[in-house]
């Protein structure tokens, strides 16, 4: 029966949408400022690991919703990826928090609205996870109901995004980090799409 097929795929699109927080790092500098380059170079290793695991727990929805699977299958593959990704971005906002301001203006204000704003992401995508375990997979009209709803917040929550992030990477900052190999490495991380 086809009947998640098109919500599966609007959950697809939703993700693919932008859902993961990718460190948009601009080019390089040759400024020298060494605590700069150090402090990047702690948030950038730091943070590596986790764009890989939110590209992975998206590449699993985007695989198990894009065949025709059980509703058990796309609720077990859902419930995983999600708290996935509520570590991770609970992780990468551990680790700003942990490298502490960056040493330029108004650092500490970024940091602390970068860290609230991955601490928040995390938090929804954790309340995401609690939704899908609650669909009730016997009944395909009411799970697919209940998917669209997802596919929805998911969709607010890719765009609703990465604001402090950006400000946290703006001027110096973002330079810095654009020329540690572990900032480009995670910002190259292809979406799957």
């Amino acid at each position: 029966m086809e009947g998640t097929n098109p919500v599966n795929k609007k959950l697809a699109a939703a993700l693919s949408g932008g859902a993961v927080l990718v460190l948009a790092l601009s080019g390089c500098s040759d400024d020298g400022n060494e605590k700069l380059d150090s402090w990047a170079k702690d948030v950038c290793d730091s943070v590596q690991p986790q764009s890989k695991k939110i590209a992975s727990a998206n590449a699993a929805i985007q695989k198990e919703t894009s065949d025709n699977s059980s509703p058990e299958d796309v609720q077990k593959t859902d419930s995983k990826a999600f708290q996935d990704m509520s570590d991770a971005y609970k992780a990468m906002g551990a680790a700003v928090k942990k490298a502490g301001a960056p040493p330029v203006d108004g650092g500490q204000k970024k940091t602390d609205d970068a860290v609230k704003e991955l601490n928040a992401i995390s938090k929804s995508y954790g309340d995401l996870k609690k939704k899908v375990d609650g669909l009730d997979t016997k009944n395909q009209a009411d799970f697919a109901d209940g998917l669209k709803s997802v596919a929805g917040e998911l969709d607010k929550l890719s765009k609703s995004g990465n604001e402090a992030l950006e400000k946290l990477q703006e001027g110096e900052v973002g330079k810095a980090m654009g020329k540690q190999d572990s900032c480009k490495s995670a910002s190259a991380t292809p979406s799957a799409a």
